[in-house]
């Protein structure tokens, strides 16, 4: 049988591919974009929410279900190997509303495309990490220590959305990790000569400064952060919106239980108190999860808030089903009660224009899917 040997230009040509099949995989290697993202939707119920016919009643409202059990978003994020152990990396990502498809304009997201995140950085296993842009604001780490994943039967409902905020013009760095703890340090600058005016979220936030504390342990997980939101004045004039903030908490998981134990602390130093509203709030709360199997896993939690200068208190009570089809789709079911004092107007659902009156109580709930991409 006769061999055929290869050409010279047949042997460069199979040299050239494999280079440059080298080239692509370190290429590939050293930097990725990846397209990510989340779709929830479903129904929702709650009763004694004030009608819109301006006759100050109630009644009971069933309406299509958004964002109750997480936000729906779609991202962009990547990164590149610079060589050392660092990294560059970048992320813009939107919320939206899956019933409408709209951009979240009704909630703390904005109306702006990359209402949620957009912002470039560098990290480093060494020197740790540095964000430039708009990010969730520090106190949104007060998930790690929310029984519910910050449903809308959740930690913020009691401070009326205080601990989920958002921040613009950002400056914030993470420390590395050192025997089990770690730091996170940020600002929102008001970029506003002479005033704090134009920071955070919209016009009506000052500057925003927050430190965030970690200590993690095997089954043990301790948080604190501790927050400023000033008004465009620079003062503490409302208790849930510019104001100063404090949450203690921790997680602990054994096999398959784990709980979670949480105190918040709400300081306006600056609010006309004769007008009769709060300067002081605090928020505990208490719950658990437990995976069934590795599919079924049931949420449980209870929440109080006391707000002085009259304002009364509140007991809100949660409990929940998360059911996993797979890895990326879920079916879930929220329901809970609020029980206002004769003073509070707290709502069921972190919405605080479904709230039903002072001393009005609500019953509810939702369930919906959430897809992940």
């Amino acid at each position: 049988m006769k061999q055929v040997k290869p050409s010279f230009i047949g042997a460069k040509t199979l040299c050239a591919l494999a280079l440059m099949g080298a080239f692509s995989a370190q290429a590939q290697a050293q930097s990725s974009v990846t397209i990510y993202g989340r779709v929830v939707a479903g129904v929702d119920i709650m009763t004694n929410v004030p009608k819109n016919d301006g006759s100050g009643t109630t009644g009971t409202r069933v309406r299509s279900a958004s964002n109750q059990w997480g936000t729906s978003m779609i991202g962009f994020k990547g990164t590149e190997d610079l060589g050392g152990g660092t990294n560059a990396f970048f992320l813009l990502e939107s919320g939206f509303g899956s019933t409408t498809g709209g951009l979240n304009g009704t909630d703390i997201n904005g109306t702006s495309l990359f209402n949620r995140r957009s912002y470039v950085g560098l990290s480093s296993a060494n020197a740790g990490t540095l964000k430039l842009g708009k990010n969730l604001f520090i106190n949104n780490d007060v998930w790690f220590l929310d029984p519910t994943g910050q449903q809308w039967i959740g930690t913020a409902n009691l401070v009326r959305g205080r601990n989920w905020p958002g921040a613009s013009n950002v400056i914030e760095y993470t420390t590395p990790t050192f025997g089990g703890f770690g730091a996170t340090l940020q600002t929102s600058l008001g970029e506003a000569a002479g005033s704090f005016s134009k920071g955070g979220t919209s016009t009506k936030y000052g500057r925003k400064d927050g430190l965030s504390l970690v200590y993690q342990n095997n089954g043990l997980e301790l948080r604190g952060i501790y927050d400023v939101v000033r008004d465009p004045n620079g003062r503490y004039t409302d208790v849930y919106d510019t104001s100063k903030e404090l949450i203690l908490g921790g997680t602990y998981k054994i096999d398959k239980l784990k709980l979670f134990l949480g105190y918040e602390n709400l300081r306006a130093p600056d609010v006309n108190v004769a007008s009769g509203a709060p300067d002081r709030v605090n928020h505990y709360w208490l719950g658990a999860n437990y995976d069934v199997t590795s599919q079924l896993q049931l949420v449980g939690s209870v929440f109080h808030v006391n707000a002085n200068n009259g304002n009364g208190s509140a007991n809100l009570f949660m409990a929940g089903v998360n059911y996993f089809l797979s890895k990326r789709t879920l079916l879930y079911v929220g329901a809970g009660t609020m029980r206002n004092g004769n003073n509070a107007n707290y709502s069921l659902e972190a919405d605080s224009s479904t709230g039903g009156g002072k001393g009005t109580n609500q019953t509810g709930g939702y369930f919906g899917i959430a897809h992940s991409f």
